[in-house]
């Protein structure tokens, strides 16, 4: 889209900002709004009253707001952030600052809110600025990164301070003006959300093929014509006619845990990597080198040191049946709760029972074992009897070049939906600073 420039342009008098349209004016928010409105305007409300109550998660980074918790005034007028239909919110603490968490509060039950302590408001003063116009300028990319960089705190506790906001300098146009700026934005980032909506969901259904893929490349093999027999295991069905089914155990040398016990007294700055269940990732182990233990104490908990090939199952916790093979570079690592799996190379080969699990079949399986509804758990005496599909050692490799083949393929094309989105989201950021800087002209805009 080719959009003109404004005819005539001045000094803003605002060092980041630069020119502007020449009937723009330059003034403070404080000017503009007011920050952080005072509680007591709704004193005459009954404190039984029931209004809209937003934690953090339910404020959108796109803008939008769920809706879905309602609380009587009495239980949160005490500890939390006011707002009512109108105000604009903009989130304060890192990361959810820079990631644009903020809002034009609007469909508030009985047109009052309140949330998260972590917010700042703004309440439109109706002759100067618009509550979609101050929206934009929140979310735009100007605004947050000068906020950022008066962030105050350390790590995870970074804020923005209340009187960034207050101070803020910028140039407003005319209320009709930023009527028109809003209507534009609406209808140009709803396209943009749009696209982006479409190469997500691609993104989704190529995830799920690439499973589905690999699933049956495992467990029906890879020639559609040759003879079949039941398993006689639940989710597996039919596989071909010369494969074996076993238990883990059976086709294993090995199954045992990594090191289950507290950690905080052995970890040391450097040594031996030990590989926690954050590290299974995509079938892998990625090491971020954030745990070492010594190598005396690795020795003397041998049984947990990992050779290539080795499965590696996550034990317990949030991702309690995750799978991950060791590679030639993770030899000789140290390992905590997790489930290693040394397979019998005579009968199969570790990147074949990794790929087995990670399938629909082994996910299935894996979960129907696991305890613990609140916090899931597998252990070696249950998964060491799951059964898995066991072709010969030269077609399992056979199936192993063609999921690889496979999965690069559906990884290219991934890569590039994210490449898209990338780029859709620099455009929707780029668009929005040009409109309310003033550096496109869309008053002709239909």
């Amino acid at each position: 889209m080719s959009l003109p420039r404004y005819p005539n342009y001045k000094d803003s008098g605002v060092e980041w900002l630069g020119e502007v349209p020449g009937h723009w004016k330059t003034k403070r928010i404080r000017f503009v709004a007011e920050l952080n409105p005072s509680k007591s305007e709704i004193s005459q409300l009954d404190r039984d009253t029931v209004v809209s109550f937003l934690p953090m998660d339910a404020i959108g980074e796109d803008g939008l707001l769920r809706l879905d918790k309602e609380k009587p005034i009495s239980e949160v007028e005490t500890g939390y952030t006011y707002f009512r239909n109108g105000d604009v919110t903009v989130a304060k603490i890192t990361p959810c600052y820079e990631n644009g968490k903020g809002a034009l509060m609007q469909g508030l039950l009985n047109g009052v809110g309140f949330g998260t302590t972590e917010l700042i408001v703004a309440r439109p003063k109706p002759e100067e600025v618009t509550g979609t116009y101050l929206h934009y300028l929140f979310i735009s990319p100007d605004f947050r990164a000068l906020g950022e960089s008066c962030m105050y705190g350390a790590g995870g506790q970074k804020r923005v301070p209340d009187d960034f906001v207050r101070n803020f300098a910028t140039a407003f146009p005319p209320l009709p003006e930023q009527t028109q700026i809003a209507a534009f934005l609406d209808r140009e980032t709803a396209k943009i959300d749009g696209l982006v909506a479409e190469q997500r969901r691609l993104m989704e259904l190529l995830k799920e093929k690439r499973q589905a893929v690999i699933s049956h490349a495992v467990t029906q093999g890879l020639n559609p014509d040759a003879p079949m027999k039941p398993s006689g295991i639940e989710w597996l069905g039919d596989v071909p006619e010369h494969w074996e089914t076993r238990t883990i155990a059976k086709a294993s040398k090995k199954i045992t845990n990594g090191f289950v016990g507290p950690t905080r007294d052995i970890l040391v700055p450097q040594g031996v990597p030990y590989v926690q269940a954050t590290h299974i990732k995509g079938g892998r182990v990625n090491f971020d080198d954030s745990y070492f233990v010594t190598s005396d104490w690795s020795a003397a908990h041998a049984k947990s040191i990992l050779v290539e090939g080795d499965t590696l199952i996550v034990q317990t916790g949030a991702g309690t049946g995750d799978v991950g093979l060791v590679s030639i570079d993770e030899v000789g690592f140290n390992c905590h709760a997790l489930i290693i799996v040394a397979p019998n190379k005579s009968l199969i080969c570790g990147p074949f029972l990794s790929a087995v699990l990670q399938s629909s079949y082994g996910q299935q399986k894996l979960s129907s074992i696991q305890t613990g509804a609140m916090h899931p758990h597998l252990n070696c005496g249950e998964v060491k009897f799951v059964e898995i599909p066991l072709p010969p050692l030269a077609e399992q490799n056979d199936i192993l070049r063609y999921i690889q083949a496979a999965a690069a393929s559906f990884d290219t094309l991934t890569t590039e939906a994210q490449r898209a989105i990338n780029l859709l989201q620099e455009r929707r950021t780029a668009l929005i600073s040009a409109a309310v800087t003033g550096q496109v002209d869309v008053r002709a805009w239909a």
